[in-house]
């Protein structure tokens, strides 16, 4: 795999970095079949539950976390910042199964805030920004910005982001519910490995399942929720792992999970 996005692991946490500071962490081609491959490592090493995203900010002067397409490749026709199971950067629209706590510590616009809105968590750094500039260079967010903008933080506030331009703050984004924790400049990943830790506490496949019917609401019918819910929870009860939970219970001891 390329160095500019890494995977490494650590216990059950898997992290995969954006390793491109000297482009601000752009995408371009070897960073989406970079990126998805990491994905695959994470989602395939069964000893990983959940992951952390993070990106690599030496040496700038205004951090930035990722500031999306690589324009520059753009320009010199590069169309391959896509790829056919993720979608942009190899991520964005992506299956998978374990859940991803994104750590922000500077600017995330255009594609690079479509990678935020993309993952399941957020921790951010008070000197973060979020934004969809596309329409100052007459492009749109075509990597589910549309969308999930208006689902993370309300229909107006939305609009107002993608219609100027303009970044929301870190604040206003912790404010409106996009970001689930606002920490000093420097701690992002420490905050995300202590969140990832506490959901690492949990039955990975109770987490898996339950993360899955959570992002379904967004667009199910109740009816349909009903019948996934039905149907992980039978999985579910099914497993090694609840065995092992309620026997831990009856025990007074801590469960020791297997992911399976």
């Amino acid at each position: 795999m390329s160095d500019v996005v890494t995977f490494e692991k650590q216990g059950q946490i898997g992290f995969i970095t954006l390793n491109r500071p000297e482009a601000r962490n752009a995408v371009n081609g070897a960073v989406a079949q970079a990126f998805e491959a990491a994905l695959d490592q994470l989602e395939n090493d069964p000893e990983v539950w959940v992951g952390i995203l993070r990106a690599n900010t030496e040496g700038q002067e205004r951090p930035v976390f990722c500031a999306g397409a690589d324009l520059k490749a753009l320009n010199s026709g590069e169309n391959n910042l896509f790829t056919e199971r993720g979608g942009f950067a190899g991520f964005v629209y992506r299956d998978r199964k374990k859940p991803i706590i994104v750590a922000v510590d500077g600017l995330a616009t255009a594609g690079g805030c479509e990678i935020v809105l993309a993952a399941d968590m957020v921790i951010a750094t008070t000197r973060s920004a979020f934004g969809l500039a596309e329409v100052k260079r007459n492009l749109i967010a075509g990597a589910g910005g549309l969308f999930r903008l208006p689902r993370a933080i309300g229909q107006n506030v939305a609009m107002e982001v993608i219609l100027t331009g303009d970044p929301l703050s870190a604040q206003r984004a912790y404010e409106l519910g996009l970001v689930n924790r606002l920490v000093e400049p420097g701690k992002a990943v420490e905050t995300a490995i202590e969140l990832a830790n506490k959901i690492a506490l949990s039955a990975p496949l109770a987490v898996w399942a339950s993360r899955k019917i959570v992002l379904a609401s967004a667009y199910e019918s109740d009816a349909k929720l009903i019948e996934m819910t039905n149907a992980e929870f039978g999985a579910v009860l099914k497993s090694e792992d609840t065995k092992e939970g309620l026997t831990a219970f009856i025990e007074k001891r801590p469960p020791q999970w297997r992911g399976r």
